[in-house]
């Protein structure tokens, strides 16, 4: 009755006051022939017993247990168990749009403390109050240049996530907004004599990602002085939130547009993340979504405030800078406590652990593979190209409970069998060294294969 609330003896007085005799009365109006006469093939009904224990035994085939080197975008960090018990409070669980701020002190204090500390973390003057996720923060940022500059057109780096560039296509195809690519150079940075090629007078905004999505650092303010001497904006895209822990913040951007996902955020098959817009002062009046303010009552005692709503339905249709309708508002209040749970010294401490681990598996995973931009800063992700295809080096891991990284042919031909690795705090080192020993095996396969080869063209 839980899931089928509606007893027999309810739907015959349904029936009734329809004045039907039958459920099959009420479809006779549709011909027999397109009429489905037979039960449907469905297992048959389980107890909620049976059924919470059936998605307990799909979630170990989910990989329950497992290491992973994924990382693009979505990262494996440390959740306090904090967390979850403040979330889970009944002001925070069911509030709604905070408009009336005499019933939400709550949670406008916390949006509040939430952009307080993006600013310090970002080094921009004012963030807003969250949104969807990275990927729509990024188009949001590139529309916002738009209205800016009143120019059309925008370039983006190849190095940027490619699903970000997806999100951005989609936008900019409706928006009738131009796009142009620049591509990166050995080094895996945006290659700045074709990044100066492409910027136009019509230009908008150049569009990085730092760390990109190959985990190299880019350098924000030689690219910014590109940008700004011919008069374009930048906006900078930040997927892995962590390394502002240890990387100074892009400054030098007009616009940040992050993903927080890995700040206390669960990977939640893709979502609900957490999206960011930092920005400076000048600009706020055209930074999409919400802005939480502080100010005083009329007795004098500090109180917050909806200050900003910049969507659609608030303000004239013409006007509104984007339709953004909410902020992930529970989910921003997760990365809040989790920010004021690390702290500055904490988030340095949890930078450095990333390096860390990832330096160590950069080495030991170089001896046996090609370690692609080697030569250029990265934070806790590299690209590694084997002589394997990285699908079959994935599939023997998965024997070893272990997720390997993410194969880039599908959105990077050009590099062969490369894929994207990744380490944070939780990548244990037993688990990186079992990684290097199920690569080493693939590699002396291929130069055995090459061997063998060898001696049969010299036969």
């Amino acid at each position: 009755m839980r899931y089928l609330p509606k007893s027999p003896a309810d739907r015959e007085a349904m029936l009734k006051a329809m004045g039907a005799r039958s459920v099959d009365d009420l479809f006779a109006p549709i011909p027999a022939e397109y009429r489905l006469g037979r039960d449907l093939k469905v297992p048959r009904q389980m107890a909620e017993s049976e059924i919470v224990d059936w998605f307990h035994q799909r979630s170990k085939e989910n990989g329950e247990g497992h290491a992973t080197f994924l990382g693009a975008g979505a990262y494996s960090h440390y959740r306090p168990v904090i967390i979850d018990s403040l979330i889970s409070r009944g002001e925070f669980l069911t509030a709604y749009t905070p408009y009336q701020a005499e019933i939400s002190q709550g949670t406008l204090q916390s949006i509040f403390e939430f952009q307080t500390m993006i600013c310090e973390l970002t080094g921009m003057e004012v963030a807003n109050a969250s949104m969807y996720d990275g990927s729509t923060a990024a188009a949001e940022g590139v529309m916002m240049a738009v209205r800016l500059t009143g120019r059309k057109s925008v370039v983006i780096a190849r190095s940027l996530h490619p699903e970000y560039r997806e999100v951005l296509a989609t936008y900019a195809f409706h928006q009738g907004m131009p796009l142009a690519a620049a591509s990166f150079n050995e080094s895996g940075r945006i290659d700045r004599k074709a990044l100066e090629k492409s910027i136009t007078p019509d230009t908008a905004c150049v569009l990085i990602q730092s760390p990109n999505f190959f985990g190299t650092i880019e350098d924000v303010g030689a690219i910014a002085e590109i940008a700004h001497r011919q008069g374009a904006m930048l906006v900078v895209s930040i997927a892995e939130a962590v390394s502002l822990g240890i990387i100074e913040p892009p400054r030098e951007a007009d616009i940040i547009a992050m993903e927080a996902q890995s700040f206390g955020v669960p990977l939640g098959f893709g979502g609900p993340y957490c999206g960011v817009i930092a920005t400076r002062e000048d600009f706020k009046r055209q930074m999409p979504g919400r802005l939480v303010g502080q100010t005083t009552d009329r007795n004098g005692k500090r109180g917050f405030v909806l200050t900003l709503a910049t969507r659609e339905q608030h303000i004239r249709r013409e006007k509104a800078t984007s339709n953004i309708c909410t902020n992930q508002g529970l989910v921003a209040l997760m990365v809040n406590i989790f920010m004021t749970i690390y702290g500055k010294v904490g988030l340095r401490e949890l930078a450095k652990q990333n390096l860390a681990k990832t330096a160590y598996a950069a080495e030991q995973l170089g001896k046996h593979a090609t370690l692609l931009f080697a030569g250029a800063p990265r934070f806790n992700e590299f690209v590694l190209k084997t002589g394997e295809d990285p699908y079959a080096i994935n599939s023997r891991l998965l024997g070893h409970k272990i997720v390997g990284g993410l194969p880039l042919k599908n959105f990077y031909p050009e590099l062969g069998n490369a894929a994207l690795w990744c380490c944070t705090e939780l990548t244990a080192r037993t688990a990186i060294d079992t990684a290097v020993g199920v690569v080493a095996d693939g590699d002396r396969s291929a130069r055995n294969m090459i061997e063998v080869d060898e001696q049969e063209v010299t036969r």
